[in-house]
């Protein structure tokens, strides 16, 4: 059971990863002049939407927390508008974290918020896709010792790399969008570290931390 447990867990984030990279070169099909250093906004738009619907796909049809009691349609519907206020509200907090660390208020305000947009996709949204809007759950996850499946200890290390690889994105070029270099490449270089730090992140996760949390 574990074992098919890992392949499935690779799988899902080998199919994350993939979208990634399709977001980067399927839209210049569409998209006139698109490109993600010229357009960063629009590509930052595409990940985040191709990103949460594979995690979506996935993870309702793979079903790691697949539960034997049919759930009621005004149930489902109201889960679903549950996890879309944690989506936003992540977000909305996530950029007042960004404007506290240095980013402007006003200024270049959408670049600061699609930033957090693109840091709740790779947080928030697999958090509600495999615990739902159950913030209890949640502080159980992150907390010591709390994860009793591989899926959630592959979320409790993907979230905080997740976290780590922004920050670590932001480091050596701090929020102030006030140069002339920064104002373009700022957001779509954290994002290129987030998503090379999600790719070796997984394959860590897979290749040994699934082994020293299991094995």
């Amino acid at each position: 059971m574990k074992d098919t447990d890992i392949k499935r867990l690779l799988y899902v984030h080998l199919l994350c990863i993939f979208s990634i990279i399709l977001s980067i070169f399927i839209p210049s099909f569409f998209l006139e002049n698109f490109s993600v250093l010229e357009t960063h906004l629009t590509w930052l738009c595409i990940c985040s939407v191709s990103v949460t619907a594979v995690n979506l796909v996935l993870y309702l049809v793979v079903k790691p927390n697949a539960s034997s009691k049919r759930s009621s349609l005004s149930y489902k519907v109201t889960r679903f508008l549950k996890c879309c206020i944690y989506f936003l509200m992540s977000c909305f907090a996530f950029h007042v974290i960004f404007v506290l660390y240095g980013a402007p208020l006003i200024e270049l305000a959408l670049e600061t918020f699609l930033l957090a947009v693109t840091l709740s996709t790779f947080t928030t949204v697999p958090c509600l896709c495999l615990l739902g809007p159950n913030f209890k759950a949640w502080l159980r996850v992150f907390s010591r010792n709390g994860v009793t499946s591989i899926w959630e200890n592959s979320l409790q290390i993907t979230t905080v790399s997740s976290f780590l690889g922004t920050w670590l994105g932001a480091f050596p070029i701090p929020l102030d969008w006030g140069r002339p270099w920064q104002n373009k490449y700022s957001v779509w270089l954290m994002v290129l570290t987030e998503s090379a730090r999600e790719t070796i992140n997984q394959m860590k996760d897979h290749g040994v931390t699934s082994e020293w949390r299991f094995f």
